[in-house]
């Protein structure tokens, strides 16, 4: 039985288990529970701290999970962890951060004291800059370190930012880690169920980023149309009882798909509909 960590709680937690749902898999219906097993699928899902996951993994207690890429490269267990698929959700950056005017950028911090959560990420982005600073381990909060004396600027995951302008802050310098959520497994280790799995999240994600377009042409515009939906590989072409038009149908991108109707309708294209893709194999 292919046995997989999910985040117990928290925006990763419901991102992960709608996800799943999505790819035909049992979840819980109380977030207490901490173990499920989805009998028809051969799974059995475990539910834990986003930080843990990839300790536990890592290990080869359990097969894979999904975790932001921030826990997962702090975890510093990448010689025996590799990431599976990226999820293109839960995105965020670790930056520095630091009161209004005080920095520009990294090398100013020579000498400083940088409070962050993510002492791993920190440590090996000083040692590969070549920046000589004292790292200022917490568990949280870190936007207080620096008003309560204990640092002088801040390295924390940042999605908005509106914690940090809150605390009389700003971010500056480049971003040293690009995060989102994602599947991460053993290396080298192929358990039975994780090829299916690994399909349906990839085709869960796909569906996502795509609707199916069909429409009406006449036949001697069809080449023209099909320029403006060339679908994943080709579009299919129907005949129409009329001989003088033809059905086409394509997958198109979702944020592409009012823009690409417009240009079907000029074209000539004509009954231009669209359709929810609610899982798809690609």
């Amino acid at each position: 039985m292919l046995r997989v960590a999910l985040p117990n709680k928290g925006a990763l937690s419901d991102i992960a288990s709608t996800m799943f749902k999505e790819a035909g898999y049992l979840q819980r219906r109380d977030s207490r529970e901490l173990v499920m097993v989805d009998e028809d699928n051969n799974v059995e899902f475990f539910y834990l701290r986003p930080r843990d996951i990839a300790v536990y993994v890592g290990r080869g207690i359990l097969d894979v999970g999904i975790t932001g890429r921030d826990l997962y490269l702090d975890a510093d267990v990448d010689d025996d962890v590799e990431e599976l698929i990226p999820l293109g959700i839960g995105k965020s950056a670790f930056r520095f951060a630091a009161p209004v005017g005080a920095y520009t950028e990294a090398s100013q911090l020579n000498g400083k004291r940088i409070a962050t959560s993510y002492d791993v990420l920190l440590r090996h982005y000083l040692e590969k800059s070549g920046i000589q600073a004292s790292v200022v381990r917490l568990d949280g909060a870190v936007e207080s370190s620096v008003r309560l004396g204990v640092a002088d600027a801040i390295a924390d995951v940042v999605e908005t930012g509106n914690t940090i302008k809150a605390a009389g802050m700003e971010i500056f310098g480049e971003t040293l880690l690009a995060s989102e959520a994602v599947l991460i497994g053993r290396i080298g280790h192929q358990p039975a169920g994780l090829d299916v799995l690994t399909r349906r999240l990839s085709g869960v994600l796909v569906a996502r980023q795509y609707v199916m377009l069909d429409y009406d042409v006449r036949r001697d515009l069809v080449e023209q149309a099909c320029a403006l939906t060339p679908g994943l590989e080709s579009p299919t072409v129907s005949d129409l009882a009329n001989s003088e038009w033809c059905a086409v149908r394509a997958m198109v991108k979702k944020s592409q798909t009012n823009n690409i109707m417009d240009e079907l309708y000029d074209v000539g294209a004509r009954a231009i509909l669209v359709s929810q893709i609610h899982a798809c194999r690609i």
